[in-house]
């Protein structure tokens, strides 16, 4: 095919869509990469998806050198596979549901652990293990409010895999191997991916990696050690805080008067009141339909995804001031947990042991203070619900932790038993035993990844792709197509490359200089080799290197060897 930007569809644009908010949501709209259809769907245009098809060939390579057999299963499933998994409920909303013609309920696939695992049922012995299969395969999730281009939407490739195996130790072999095909994929892609400890959430499992990419238009936050011994997604990360000396003195159970006094801050400054880590804030939630007392210290904030991994929970909202004063008989700003009885209770683990606390006494303007808590609240469940934040001390080194928000380009999850229990899939272990089948599922999202990698390659002219995925690696433009000789330089540059196998584009434009200058740098090609009859009066042409815009004379006799030498070593 010939690769000549006059034949080529590439409706690069002036100004980015009003709604565009992050770098390469403006950019891949701009240099003619996507257009939206509507709300959360996006045409990939040849530019896209190309640097795509780029993208997914890495991620299938680094797949295939671990093993990995790679399937294509269907994208709508029966309801029945989701039920028997026992997340036809728990998916809620942002799972597309449909009818078929006889009344069947249906869905658009949003993972695929339920069809994987029915495939499995036909491996009979440890023998056939392990198993790695994988599949690039559309991905459909009814996101409520999707946004940032390809970093939030409702139709996505994605390549998810699934290992198989007969034990823990194996699961963790097929995890390992997952987590080192993820970094090179990662370092292919140019995307500074960091692994960092994550929630399961509702993929379940004993434990999940996630890899982030530092970056504005991320929605998540990282908790990282400058050192880089730890790495924590916020919903998992903990930090070493000082130890705070108790109010010794307040020992009894005291009712305080606080007329007027609804927050943390206004108790801290009246008298007889008390600094916020003097302080529990009680939050009132409901889980799976049960009213909940979480209690955190006062300069604190609750982290929901902690109090749902600790407690196994479903659905979880904030109960209604309604529900909050028929359970505990007063408004949010008077609500503790003191001598609470019939409502469940779970309480941060720093605040176990601690005394001479104050809270309130669920009775609008009365507060407690002189609170044990092991004393006077009795706690069901201690565990981890605090947001970390930044400045706190590293658990391993005790270095100031930074909060860095970032993309969530990859995720990674020993899923155990769970799925593979729900659905029957067993095999005879050396011992002759029926065991269920060990899994792990591992997931990357391939437009995301293309996002991510323009988020973090770009400037004031537009994109910088890596070479690994650049939608050209080298483009030839002409300055003038009037002159003959330039002309017949270019295509014979270009035919020289091209025998190469080097992805070259040939601007070939009756445009100006600038115009075409402008194009090239704005889709972010790599090399540029500018032929003109001014350098070609001295035999020359220029080579220019998007990434730092360096431009250089070079022979027409040299150029050839120089862009191929240049292009191979980066690819």
């Amino acid at each position: 095919m010939a690769m000549r930007w006059s034949n080529l569809f590439i409706p690069t644009l002036r100004d980015a869509p009003a709604d565009a908010e992050a770098a390469s949501h403006k950019l891949l709209v701009r240099g003619g990469f996507i257009r939206q259809l509507h709300a959360g769907h996006y045409s990939l245009l040849p530019l896209g998806l190309k640097v795509h098809d780029k993208v997914a060939g890495i991620v299938r390579h680094e797949m295939n050198a671990i093993g990995g057999q790679e399937f294509l299963l269907p994208a709508m499933h029966p309801a029945s596979i989701w039920r028997e998994s026992g997340r036809w409920e728990v998916m809620g909303d942002e799972m597309f549901r449909l009818e078929d013609r006889k009344g069947a309920e249906l869905a658009l696939g949003m993972t695929h652990e339920e069809v994987f695992t029915s495939l499995a049922l036909e491996i009979s012995s440890y023998k056939a293990l392990p198993q790695i299969w994988y599949q690039i395969q559309w991905k459909f999730r009814d996101e409520p409010r999707p946004k940032s281009g390809l970093l939030r939407v409702r139709e996505f490739a994605m390549k998810d895999s699934y290992s198989f195996d007969v034990d823990r130790a194996g699961l963790d072999r097929s995890f390992d191997l997952h987590h080192h095909a993820y970094v090179r994929i990662f370092d292919r892609l140019a995307l500074p991916a960091i692994p960092v400890e994550a929630s399961s959430g509702a993929m379940g499992g004993s434990g999940s990696t996630e890899f982030m990419v530092p970056s504005n238009a991320g929605e998540d936050d990282v908790i990282r050690c400058p050192t880089g011994d730890y790495a924590a997604n916020l919903e998992r990360a903990t930090s070493m805080l000082p130890p705070i000396a108790d109010r010794t003195e307040l020992v009894d159970l005291t009712r305080l008067a606080t007329p007027g006094i609804r927050t943390i801050a206004a108790l801290g400054e009246i008298e007889h009141g008390a600094p916020a880590v003097h302080q529990i804030k009680t939050m009132v939630m409901v889980l799976d339909g049960e009213i909940t007392l979480a209690l955190v210290r006062g300069d604190h904030q609750l982290n929901i995804q902690k109090l749902l991994d600790a407690t196994g929970t479903t659905e979880l909202r904030p109960a209604t001031p309604e529900e909050t004063v028929e359970h505990l008989g007063a408004s949010p700003g008077s609500l503790g947990a003191v001598r609470v009885e019939g409502i469940r209770i779970i309480a941060d683990e720093i605040l176990r042991g601690r005394v001479g606390l104050t809270t309130g006494a669920n009775e609008d303007d009365w507060h407690y203070t002189g609170v044990s808590v092991e004393r006077d609240i009795a706690v069901d469940q201690w565990a981890d619900l605090r947001n970390v934040s930044a400045g706190e001390a590293c658990p391993n080194c005790g270095a100031g932790l930074e909060l860095v928000r970032c993309i969530e380009s990859g995720h990674i999850f020993k899923l155990g038993t769970k799925y593979s229990e729900a659905l029957g899939a067993t095999v005879l272990d050396p011992d002759g035993k029926n065991v269920p089948l060990v899994m792990g599922s591992y997931g990357i999202g391939i437009g995301r990844a293309v996002a991510a990698i323009a988020e973090t390659h770009h400037d004031d002219h537009g994109l910088i792709w890596p070479v690994s995925v650049a939608p050209y690696e080298v483009v030839i433009t002409i300055v003038s197509m009037k002159d003959d000789a330039s002309v017949a330089v270019a295509e014979s540059l270009y035919a020289d490359l091209r025998a190469r196998g080097i992805d070259v584009l040939l601007d070939d434009r009756r445009a100006r200089a600038g115009v075409k200058f402008a194009d090239a740098e704005l889709i972010g090609v790599p090399y540029r080799v500018t032929v003109g009859p001014k350098a070609l009066a001295d035999g020359e042409v220029e080579f220019t290197d998007r990434a730092d815009g360096e431009s250089s004379r070079v022979t027409c006799q040299a150029i050839t060897d120089l862009v191929a030498g240049a292009v191979v070593s980066a690819r």
